[in-house]
């Protein structure tokens, strides 16, 4: 994982912005042209993590759609100041910037179900918190989190919804043809 708090990173960050104008500032992973176009694929320099509702004897409901002032981020955002962490609402997905832990893989392959389900993300709980008598908790994807976008006149647009579905596929046999990552 690349150090982005001592700037000893040689990797280029790029700000890509959603439609909304939420910014979230990434590393820049892989360039692609395709059709003259040139698009990026991007990994956040903060932490990307997901939002989820907790229930007794249930595996955790994901909140997919959440306002940007929901009283459950205030909350999310206390807690997490804590832990001299910081929420951001970004651009793409809800990030934590500070000094996180880097989980123990070790730790990791023992606690994997043997489900068979290989679709399924895998999540590591950063945070768990009460509002309103319901638990919620922040996770991290242990997955890679990339992020798509654009680069038009020097300024990177995050590819969203129905252009994301038509790119997806040619940018994914491309990134194969290149054999990254292995």
């Amino acid at each position: 994982m690349r150090d982005s708090a001592s700037g000893s990173s040689d990797v280029p960050t790029v700000l890509v912005r959603d439609s909304d104008g939420r910014d979230l500032l990434c590393f820049l992973e892989q360039l692609i042209r395709l059709d003259g176009t040139d698009y990026v694929l991007l990994t956040p320099v903060d932490t990307p993590v997901s939002l989820f509702r907790l229930q007794d004897d249930a595996d955790p409901e994901p909140i997919i759609t959440l306002n940007s002032s929901e009283p459950i981020l205030s909350v999310a955002d206390v807690v997490l100041q804590e832990h001299d962490l910081t929420l951001v609402r970004s651009a793409v997905t809800l990030t934590v910037s500070g000094e996180l832990d880097e989980p123990d893989p070790d730790e990791l392959e023992d606690e994997d179900d043997d489900d068979g389900d290989e679709d399924s993300e895998t999540f590591e709980l950063l945070v768990s918190f009460m509002v309103e008598e319901q638990e919620f908790g922040l996770y991290i994807p242990l997955d890679p989190f990339f992020v798509v976008a654009r680069m038009v006149d020097g300024q990177a647009e995050l590819v969203e919804g129905e252009d994301f579905d038509l790119i997806q596929p040619r940018l994914e046999a491309e990134l194969e043809e290149r054999e990254w990552p292995e």
